[in-house]
């Protein structure tokens, strides 16, 4: 009787928490895989066949998604070799207590995430335009008053200014990851360090990182999946028309091919595809990371 009642009872705390979980997470996901397997269009009665894996062999020799691609790859090298490294370095400063007015500094860096992704985006696109503060600045240092910030402008350099946009944003969410984990380092291996005439230098680069290297794996998932899936702030930094079509990554290659561009009548279908394809190099992307950091974990044990 007491197991009836122990099997009722996790019946009835499990099954609304499952149903939920697959009407709002699973079921989206089977059907987007389903879609991109089919010639699915809306505009035509809902009528559809299967069409096996012809729209991602569309997708490989589309230009488009391989441009979108190189982009995406460039935000996650900014994540994971710019934005990683550089609040690991100014976590460890407030570790150490290196600059005065900590908690001011540390709250001046983390800012940027209480604000939203849309309003930062669009106060980057205001810097970045031809009589914004950066135009302005470079009239100022040349004392040429015609000098225009044109970065923006040319698909070769257009993911420079948003890179530093992207640094500026989420560097302070990995201050305060590694913050967080340098505040359980036992302090009296750094003290042995210093008496065995370790500098700071040596002491972050021999002891601090091999201790985090657990933190900095994490990090480095963490940078790729959200780069990848990253949306709403290089949407607002570019306008419409070719400086969006410059800078555009997958995220965004995905929402105008389904939700933009009518004239495709498989729009829905192909959108599908490409959001597919970028959970399937998310997800090698990070198997990737995983395995370097084994082989790296080895060769130090070695």
């Amino acid at each position: 009787m007491q197991k009836k009642r122990n099997l009722a009872a996790f019946i009835w705390m499990v099954v609304p928490g499952l149903a939920i979980y697959l009407l709002i997470v699973a079921y989206p996901i089977v059907y987007s895989v389903w879609l991109s397997f089919t010639n699915f269009n809306p505009n035509a009665s809902g009528e559809w066949s299967y069409v096996g894996f012809d729209l991602y062999k569309q997708m490989l020799s589309d230009p488009w998604f391989w441009h979108a691609l190189k982009n995406n790859l460039i935000v996650v090298a900014v994540s994971v070799f710019g934005q990683i490294p550089i609040g690991f370095i100014l976590a460890y400063i407030l570790f150490r207590e290196k600059v005065k007015a900590r908690g001011f500094f540390q709250s001046m860096v983390f800012l940027p995430h209480f604000l939203s992704m849309i309003v930062i985006g669009i106060l980057w696109k205001r810097m970045f335009q031809a009589d914004g503060p950066v135009a302005m600045l470079l009239q100022l240092l040349t004392g040429d008053p015609t000098a225009q910030f044109t970065l923006m402008l040319r698909a070769e350099t257009v993911m420079i200014p948003i890179g530093f946009a992207l640094i500026w944003v989420y560097t302070g969410f990995y201050m305060v990851i590694f913050l967080a984990n340098l505040q359980k380092i036992d302090t009296g291996m750094i003290e042995a360090a210093m008496i065995d005439g370790a500098t700071e230098p040596q002491i972050f680069t021999r002891v601090i990182v091999p201790l985090l290297s657990g933190t900095i794996l994490v990090s480095a998932i963490l940078a790729i999946a959200g780069s990848l899936k990253g949306f709403e702030l290089i949407f607002s930094i570019t306008t419409q028309g070719l400086q969006r079509n410059n800078a555009m990554v997958l995220p965004i290659y995905m929402y105008q091919t389904a939700f933009q561009d009518y004239t495709n009548p498989l729009r829905f279908a192909y959108g599908s595809a490409i959001s597919n394809a970028i959970v399937v190099i998310s997800v090698v992307m990070i198997g990737l990371s995983n395995w370097i950091a084994k082989k790296m974990n080895a060769g130090e044990e070695y």
